[in-house]
């Protein structure tokens, strides 16, 4: 893979060691499992476990007694052959039942939930994780495994697959605790989903813009489309606030000037009209604040924050144009759904009884 700098394994360091390969028919004949020849060889090579050590009692302590080959009887392969081994029906020499030769391990055996396993370290050198890891599951050697082989992401590349893997729930609880406030505000069910339409619109823009800036879509670009979330239903409480209100009129009750209500249409059209003008003023505050950022400007990394810049400016875009668009539309579906629900409503009552008067 281009681009990667150093990369260490775990298996990259090999030790010489003696390894030993069972006659598994023989020893069944024999009487000799595996467990005996592995306990043969451990006691001979680096002796019994503490618990299980004779102890010359002196008079203040205990002295264990270890008794093993010699180290150099250790690099004589023949010596280890000639090894009794306890069976069924009796000693038998290790040579006997299994093979023994000198090869190479790995220094270190580690193990990940119990499973042997290999640490590959990448030093990704400015590259995206997520394109390093979409382009290690297309390598003909991982995608060709051996049975019993598999690949399983750690440290970074773990933390990533977690984060994508709750950020659907993480979005969805942040919608429903904005639609609930929403309810609280406008005292209505119906209006506050036509205000987060507005996300979508949102959406697509911070796709489009990670593409155009060939910007993978990783951590920072997730947290931009969380701050999207805010700033689109800002703008779009701009709208529907205004359009509710002028529809309802003022009756001059608090000592205003009275304003007569407007219908539908003429609300939607003052609303774009007049809130235009700081929906438009907030998008372009906030892209010149996220231009430097996305352009990469100072002397920080600015492989982390320019993803995010840039979700930020696309999503603004798209739904600052979107949203005067769109929004109105929705709103009008929105409020015919609401009226007809009513209808409904009005026509499932049964009808109040007549009060009969007392003679």
């Amino acid at each position: 893979i281009p681009g990667l700098g150093s990369i260490s394994s775990t298996a990259s360091l090999v030790r010489s060691e003696i390894a030993v390969r069972p006659d598994f028919a023989r020893a069944a004949d024999l009487g000799v499992t595996s467990a005996a020849i592995g306990e043969t060889l451990r006691i001979a090579t680096v002796g019994d476990y503490d618990s299980a050590l004779p102890k010359l009692n002196l008079a203040q302590r205990q002295v264990p007694i270890v008794v093993r080959l010699a180290d150099s009887a250790r690099q004589d392969l023949a010596v280890l052959e000639r090894l009794t081994v306890p069976g069924a029906r009796g000693p038998v020499m290790l040579a006997e039942v299994a093979t023994l030769e000198m090869t190479g391990g790995p220094a270190v055996i580690d193990r990940y939930d119990r499973a042997r396993n290999v640490n590959l370290e990448v030093e990704l050198s400015g590259t995206a994780l997520g394109d390093v890891a979409k382009q290690v599951q297309q390598l003909p050697s991982v995608r060709n495994l051996p049975p019993g082989v598999r690949v399983v992401e750690v440290g970074d590349a773990e933390v990533m697959g977690e984060l994508f893997a709750s950020f659907g729930l993480a979005m969805l609880t942040g919608v429903l605790c904005i639609y609930i406030v929403l309810v609280l505000l406008f005292k209505d069910f119906l209006h506050p989903g036509t205000i987060l339409a507005a996300l979508p619109l949102s959406l697509g823009g911070a796709f489009v813009g990670l593409l155009l800036a060939q910007k993978s879509f990783s951590m920072p670009s997730l947290i931009g489309l969380i701050m999207l979330m805010g700033i689109a239903t800002k703008n779009s409480i701009l709208l529907v606030e205004y359009a509710i209100v002028a529809r309802r009129g003022h009756d001059g009750s608090d000592g205003r000037p009275a304003v007569a209500g407007m219908n539908r249409w003429d609300a939607l059209v003052d609303a774009c009209h007049k809130r235009a003008r700081p929906i438009i003023m907030t998008t372009i505050a906030m892209g010149a604040g996220m231009l430097p950022i996305a352009v990469g400007l100072g002397a920080a990394d600015s492989s982390f924050r320019s993803p995010m810049a840039i979700a930020v400016i696309g999503g603004l875009i798209t739904s600052t144009v979107l949203s005067l668009l769109v929004i109105p539309v929705v709103f009008i579906i929105v409020d015919d759904i609401g009226d007809w629900l009513l209808k409904r409503l009005r026509r499932g009552r049964p009808p109040a009884a007549p009060q009969s008067s007392a003679p």
